[in-house]
């Protein structure tokens, strides 16, 4: 990874729980719609494994979408996200359900987001997040932008900034070397 400012790696090491919206995060933000109307997603698998190995350190994984999709809750289930919140516009309710359930603080949670729909969960969170090809509106409100679009591999850069700030990266690595 390039040299990550140090009071995003502070930030980072805190983190406990990390957020992501879906449509322009974990996929490009592109719809596809069959003839019959069944909406049709695209996931990278980076980003997939990612997530695995972030649980793997512990961290837990969540959802929040505006939107809702059949194509969503398989592909979190695949990956072991038990924390899916679809279809809910406002994404201050789940978020506050989740610091509860988890007996979280805030500066323990990170949101990564793109569009103005994610600005009040990105001023509350810890680690606010913005992928590279986000709304250029997010910016002053973020504390990181990722060098990947959203869909192409920017959620993996988030898992691996938390992992190295944690000093767990290696270690997952490791595994595979």
């Amino acid at each position: 990874m390039p040299p990550l400012p140090p009071d995003v790696l502070a930030q980072a090491a805190n983190i406990r729980l990390l957020i992501c919206d879906v449509d322009g995060v974990l996929t490009d933000g592109r719809l596809f719609f069959t003839p019959e109307g069944q909406e049709l997603k695209s996931f990278h698998a980076r980003d997939g494994h990612g997530i695995k190995l972030l649980q793997r350190t512990g961290v837990a994984t969540a959802v929040i979408s505006g939107r809702s999709s059949p194509a969503v809750a398989l592909r979190m289930a695949s990956l072991g996200v038990e924390h899916v919140y679809q279809g809910r516009e406002s994404k201050l309710e789940p978020y506050l359900e989740l610091l509860e359930l988890l007996r979280l603080d805030p500066a323990q949670t990170a949101f990564v987001g793109d569009d103005v729909l994610d600005l009040p969960l990105l001023r509350r969170v810890g680690l606010a997040v913005a992928v590279a090809d986000a709304h250029t509106s997010l910016y002053p409100d973020v504390h990181w932008v990722t060098t990947r679009a959203g869909g192409l591999g920017a959620v993996r850069e988030v898992c691996d900034l938390i992992m190295q700030a944690q000093g767990t990266l290696e270690h997952v690595l490791q595994g595979y070397r």
